[in-house]
């Protein structure tokens, strides 16, 4: 199960990685909002048709959850606008890049501290070296040219 997981994340980041390849272009032809609003718009159209063919029918679980949790959904268009910028600026294998040092680096803080409800599962050795070669590979990739 868990490799299925792995697999399931990975094809989830090639995802990104088209999102990001599309986002780019379409802000640079008709404007980076309107590029982002093109994909949250296409994504809430999904959202709505699963939760109401395959969603549970009482909505107050989601009603009742902290508030906190559900500011998650602003982190979303940001990044999106993020992607639909830089893609054109950067290209989409630093940008990745970048995104993936981000998430390793704040994800290792994350876990480590166990925040938002997350299982702790300590900083170690392993990670932290996992961590560096993220950081070596943007490096690599931006040439010295960031």
């Amino acid at each position: 199960m868990k490799l299925i997981a792995i697999l399931l994340v990975i094809i989830a980041g090639m995802g990104l990685s088209v999102e990001a390849g599309l986002l780019g272009p379409l802000g640079l032809h008709v404007g980076h909002y309107w590029a982002s609003l093109a994909l949250f718009g296409a994504e809430a159209a999904l959202a709505w048709l699963l939760v109401l063919f395959f969603g549970p029918r009482n909505p107050a679980p989601f009603l009742s959850a902290p508030g906190w949790q559900l500011t998650g959904g602003i982190w979303g268009p940001l990044y999106v606008l993020i992607l639909t910028i830089a893609t054109p600026i950067i290209g989409i294998t630093l940008l990745m890049t970048g995104v993936l040092a981000g998430q390793v680096a704040k994800s290792l803080l994350i876990d480590h501290f166990g925040w938002f409800g997350a299982p702790r599962r300590p900083l170690n050795r392993d990670k932290i070296i996992a961590l560096v070669f993220v950081l070596v590979a943007l490096a690599l990739i931006s040439g010295g040219n960031a």
